[in-house]
């Protein structure tokens, strides 16, 4: 059973920063995409950034870019999300999420509706 695990969110100030980590388990960590999907107040689904586990690839949402880091310790499973210089319009749950892209080229961002797995969210709330 393909499952994964998020933690790490919290109440942080604006300017801050958060890590959030995403341990999955029942699956081929390196045939999958694992990423950040996350629920602000208000509105839809975002997708934050994306890691190809088989070669590292990685990939943003421009919101984010130049602030957020993905990353992975693939011998532990785990896909790491490094947050800095936080606004509050990062405030909302965040979710990991995967897909299987074993035998096919990804030049992209998973869309939301596109990952088959996502894990419980974990919040982040940035004051102001």
């Amino acid at each position: 059973e393909v499952q994964l695990q998020a933690s790490g969110g919290g109440l942080v100030q604006e300017g801050g920063s958060l890590r959030l980590s995403c341990t999955a388990s029942g699956f081929t960590f390196d045939d999958y995409a694992i990423g950040w999907i996350r629920l602000a107040p208000g509105k839809e689904h975002e997708g934050v950034s994306c890691l190809m586990c088989s070669d590292g690839t990685t990939y943003y949402a421009d919101s984010v870019k130049g602030r957020f880091t993905i990353s992975s310790d693939n011998a532990k499973s785990t896909v790491y999300l490094e947050m800095n210089n936080l606004k509050p319009e990062d405030t909302g749950v965040y979710y990991c999420a995967a897909r299987d892209v074993y035998g096919r080229s990804w030049l992209r961002m998973p869309l939301v509706h596109e990952y088959t797995t996502r894990g419980q969210g974990t919040l982040v709330t940035v004051s102001s």
